[in-house]
């Protein structure tokens, strides 16, 4: 039986670390986008104009049920069709942010259904147009009922990003096929890169928490009664 090595593993550890760093920024700025496009994408699809409803349902209908990878071959090719030679990591934060804008999406339009009617009947009272009635009164709402899912699927989305090492981004993934291919040690290196997989879900995770520690009042007075 072959022992393990991990030192070939943490010889490379400055390109760990650069895929690592690439991992993140895709997530950052696929959550970002993605939570904007959801959102608006569940307001479309809760409106009044028939033909925006029906393309936002289109759109999140195509997306939740089609893979990611196809996705993102089909952003990667088609650019490419188009004459629009755009570096793997852009065209990865393309592909992952109209994936999570659709998933955004869904768990969006039911934190809006889960707003009581005699509210926004109340708005509407007091002359507020549609736009203040969800900025001033749905969204804040909306986003504290549903940001458990939301977080969860955040972290899921940077999970998923292993997937853009298939068009050569140079994210977590796609170092780790580069040193196991570079080493021939396999196992080792896709134990570490496990390893930091979870360690980085876990950091999302208090992130998030934190962050809705700062966002929801409510929140930070539940913990401090508990």
């Amino acid at each position: 039986m072959i022992g393990l090595d991990f030192s070939v593993v943490f010889e490379r550890w400055d390109m760990i670390l650069q895929g690592m760093y690439l991992t993140m920024q895709l997530t950052v700025v696929a959550t970002a986008c993605g939570f904007i496009l959801g959102t608006f994408c569940a307001i479309g699809k809760r409106g009044k104009i028939v033909w925006l409803r029906k393309v936002c349902s289109f759109y999140i209908e195509a997306i939740r049920n089609t893979p990611l990878l196809v996705q993102i071959f089909l952003v990667y090719f088609g650019l490419s069709n188009m004459g629009l030679s755009l570096q793997a990591i852009t065209v990865s934060m393309a592909a992952l942010t109209i994936n999570v804008g659709a998933y955004s999406a869904e768990i969006m339009r039911a934190g809006f259904d889960s707003i009581e009617k005699g509210q926004l009947e109340a708005a509407e009272t007091l002359g507020l147009t549609r736009r203040q009635v969800y900025w001033h009164v749905i969204l804040k709402q909306a986003l504290e009922r549903v940001y458990p899912a939301l977080t969860s699927q955040f972290v899921l989305l940077m999970l998923a990003s292993s997937i853009c090492s298939q068009i050569s981004a140079e994210e977590l993934t796609a170092v780790a096929n580069f040193i196991q291919s570079d080493t021939y040690r396999p196992f080792e290196t896709y134990i570490v890169v496990g390893i930091l997989y979870v360690f980085l879900s876990i950091l999302l995770r208090l992130v998030f928490w934190i962050l809705g520690l700062v966002i929801f009042p409510r929140r930070r007075n539940l913990q401090a009664f508990i």
